[in-house]
């Protein structure tokens, strides 16, 4: 392994009033957690999830001290399994990265090798990580639209929750696959960016959950990937044509679901669920060789704002208060 004693990461500690601080520190190796594989990181990126880690939210978190971080891409340093050879470029996604496991805003991370998979040609470290999870969770939920039948031709496919991380990768996914893609969003300001993006249309979210309350809505949407949920997710169900798909990866708007049978029953409505973090193997790597091949974004450089370390904290508040669109990569590089 090559001779590295310190780096620098981003910690969180938990204090004795039980309040919550972030900053950057020198740790040294022997902080690591154990595991067979250890990666220099060259990028990591910020999503929901990290920020949550970072203000001490206990359905993430509850060790401490404690490096965020749920992505990382980087070059192997050492494998004591021999799974990957030193030098070798991997992408690190899901499991237990930056949850109670050190993560990606550290310069380096040691994991179970059984993480990590390799870079596919096609994807530099920089894009793997302007995609990360939420990359990845927007391709697995084309992929199931995809193998439940859902084809270009069928019909518009909504996405909601459109500017942010898994929203707009997801548009972008669905364009360039061939779909008609109508972007439902808050945020009237980013309709441009999101016709960029590839979406034929643009709506609010008041005219996705109008007329919620209702038993059924008029027949609207051949698929649809929700990252929203509660009301939103509700709505969409209601309004899904005869034997569409829906794809459900969030709870910004509630993990409660108010929603009636009968989009199932009468409409044969399929909902179905969509899981990063335990992905089986296979799927996960098929995913990455399509991000890095055919579904690979045409505007990914236009939808990335870059950060290092010291420019987490802004980032973190921003992404708690809704203020970011697109994706926050971190360079470890130039941290």
């Amino acid at each position: 392994m090559e001779n590295v004693t310190k780096f620098k990461a981003l910690v969180v500690e938990k204090t004795p009033d039980k309040q919550f601080v972030r900053e950057i520190r020198e740790r040294s190796m022997d902080d690591l957690p154990t595991g067979d594989l250890v990666v220099r990181v060259h990028y990591s990126s910020l999503n929901y999830k990290d920020a949550l880690s970072a203000t001490g939210h206990p359905g993430v978190t509850r060790q401490f001290p404690h490096t965020p971080g749920i992505d990382a891409a980087g070059e192997v340093v050492s494998c004591e399994g021999g799974a990957f050879a030193p030098g070798e470029k991997v992408i690190v996604t899901g499991y237990d990265l930056g949850m109670e496991t050190d993560g990606g805003w550290g310069q380096y991370i040691r994991i179970p090798s059984a993480w990590a998979v390799r870079l596919p040609e096609g994807l530099t470290l920089r894009e793997g990580m302007a995609l990360g999870t939420a990359g990845f969770t927007a391709a697995l939920s084309v992929l199931k639209l995809e193998r439940a039948g859902v084809k270009p031709g069928d019909g518009d496919i909504l996405v909601t929750g459109a500017t942010g991380g898994v929203g707009s990768i997801a548009v972008s996914i669905l364009a360039v696959a061939g779909y008609r893609v109508v972007a439902s969003t808050g945020k009237e300001a980013d309709e441009d960016f999101l016709k960029e993006l590839g979406a034929v249309a643009v709506i609010g979210r008041d005219e996705v959950v109008a007329g919620a309350e209702k038993t059924l809505l008029a027949e609207r949407w051949a698929g649809a990937v929700d990252v929203v949920g509660g009301a939103t997710l509700a709505a969409v169900l209601k309004s899904t044509r005869y034997g569409g798909t829906v794809t459900c990866c969030g709870l910004v708007g509630s993990p409660e679901l108010p929603v009636n049978v009968y989009p199932f029953i009468l409409r044969g409505v399929s909902l179905l669920g969509i899981d990063s973090v335990q992905c089986p193997r296979d799927t996960r790597e098929e995913v990455w060789q399509r991000l890095a091949a055919g579904w690979k974004p045409a505007r990914l450089a236009d939808m990335v704002t870059e950060c290092t370390l010291t420019g987490l904290e802004v980032m973190i508040q921003a992404i708690l208060h809704g203020g970011i669109t697109g994706r926050v990569v971190v360079n470890l590089r130039e941290s």
